[in-house]
């Protein structure tokens, strides 16, 4: 039941008029938020409801074994239980089928997502940064909520909880519009962009490189870059419209990242809910920050973590290396620069925006690529000057351009249509979805391409 599937809108729907009709009684709305949030665990396997309601109660236990606890040593074996216990269900649903070499289990839904959002609850709360969520049922609801268990946003339980629980009142129509506008939006990215992308020249040139010219490769790194922000933005703008169905805000996931003036800046604007994780749960955990040399040192190791994360294969682990140096490198040229000047030129802020850009679209090759010599082939093509480009069609360009376009607009004209939409006629509303939908329909791939983010 993937975001974008007829399926899936016909549950929200369902669940959306049956939560409204309820939640006036709290227990009743969370009610059919659980109920909704295991159907859907259902569908990707009947294994998911033995171990998320487990593992969420054991999180939850510990949640307030950790508030009542005074030794040092117990509240670190506390949250030691529910980190390994978390860590072991992202290990045992996408690691240990790659080591024993594709044998064994494979389960579909890698938890991933949920296991982070777990560690923020008992992490927290062995910081004394939040205290623990006093309903078990509010608990349930917020570890497992349905919209965010494929790919995030990573959302710290105790802030979605307490959304769950200072609910007062029904949305109104033109939050309605505008949880509509930011669905509508998402599906526009994935059909319209980030798919034609894919099937019309990206797939075929990471697949099979050297049957391409030097500009096609190129080209296909840079549409690459376009396609998976398109992408993952475009699940995030659907699951976030979703929320906001039943009155919840997710936390932002995407700033328009290529306009990004350095490496520490496109990591303040790329998957920020991940990239805050990392920073808050990883990066500050490692030891010697107050020393220079372990600060650079710990920025690689996190990279390189996050690089491993995203799959067992030397690509990622070649892609985080890769982020980690370049962020250890900035920060060290920082520190010998001092601090920039408040408002560069023109010229130097769009030097600046084109350099990130393209060390990170340099990285997004292996990234994207199968295996390293498969990156190292499409460097190769690049390299040869072979600037031809018979195989790609005007089409294609004009998508990719238009997509450029799109992600430099400013955001408050995205935020000023998503207040107009919201606040228009419902009929009005109602013909640009179905002017949508037909575009879809003609214009946008035949076959749907998974989200990206999905499998990891």
């Amino acid at each position: 039941m993937v975001p974008t599937s007829p399926e899936f809108f016909v549950f929200l729907i369902v669940v959306f008029i049956g939560y409204w009709l309820s939640w006036r009684v709290r227990a009743a709305g969370l009610a059919v938020i659980l109920a909704a949030n295991y159907i859907f665990l259902a569908k990707w396997g009947w294994i998911y409801l033995a171990l998320i309601p487990a593992a969420s109660s054991i999180d939850f236990l510990l949640g307030r074994a950790l508030a009542t606890a005074s030794g040092t040593a117990l509240r670190r074996g506390l949250v030691a239980i529910s980190i390994v216990m978390n860590v072991g269900l992202i290990i045992s649903c996408k690691y240990v089928p790659f080591f024993l070499g594709g044998a064994g289990w494979v389960l579909p839904l890698g938890l991933s997502f949920y296991a982070f959002q777990s560690m923020t609850y008992t992490i927290d709360i062995f910081r004394k940064d939040s205290k623990p969520i006093p309903s078990y049922l509010t608990y349930l609801c917020s570890a497992s909520f349905f919209p965010t268990m494929l790919a995030g946003p990573i959302t710290r339980l105790t802030y979605l909880a307490g959304q769950f629980t200072k609910k007062n009142r029904a949305i109104t129509g033109e939050e309605g519009g505008q949880a509509l506008f930011r669905i509508g939006i998402g599906l526009a990215k994935k059909f319209l962009i980030a798919d034609y992308l894919s099937n019309n020249l990206v797939t075929r040139v990471f697949d099979l490189p050297t049957l391409y010219s030097g500009g096609e490769v190129l080209l296909a790194v840079y549409a690459y870059a376009f396609q998976l922000y398109y992408d993952f933005s475009a699940y995030t703008d659907i699951v976030t419209g979703a929320a906001a169905l039943f009155g919840l805000k997710l936390p932002a996931n995407f700033n328009r990242p290529y306009t990004a003036r350095n490496l520490a800046d496109f990591w303040r604007r790329w998957h920020i809910s991940f990239s805050d994780w990392l920073r808050d749960y990883l990066y500050f955990a490692l030891p010697g920050k107050r020393i220079k040399a372990f600060a650079y040192l710990n920025l690689v190791i996190t990279m390189a973590i996050g690089g491993f994360w995203h799959g067992a294969n030397w690509t990622f682990i070649v892609w985080g290396l890769l982020h980690g140096v370049g962020l250890a490198g900035y920060r060290g040229w920082q520190a010998v620069r001092g601090n920039p000047k408040p408002s560069p030129s023109v010229p130097a802020r769009t030097l600046a925006v084109l350099l990130t850009f393209h060390f990170v679209a340099f990285t997004w090759i292996f990234f994207r690529a199968a295996s390293v010599d498969t990156a190292l082939s499409m460097l190769s093509q690049m390299a040869s000057l072979h600037f031809t480009f018979d195989n790609v069609t005007r089409p294609f360009v004009m998508v990719l351009v238009i997509a450029i376009l799109l992600h430099f607009t400013p955001k408050a004209w995205f935020l000023s249509l998503q207040t107009r939409y919201g606040r228009s006629p419902a009929l009005v509303q109602a013909a640009l979805m179905a002017a949508l939908i037909v575009a879809i329909q003609y214009i946008g791939v035949a076959k749907v391409a998974p989200f990206i983010y999905t499998k990891f």
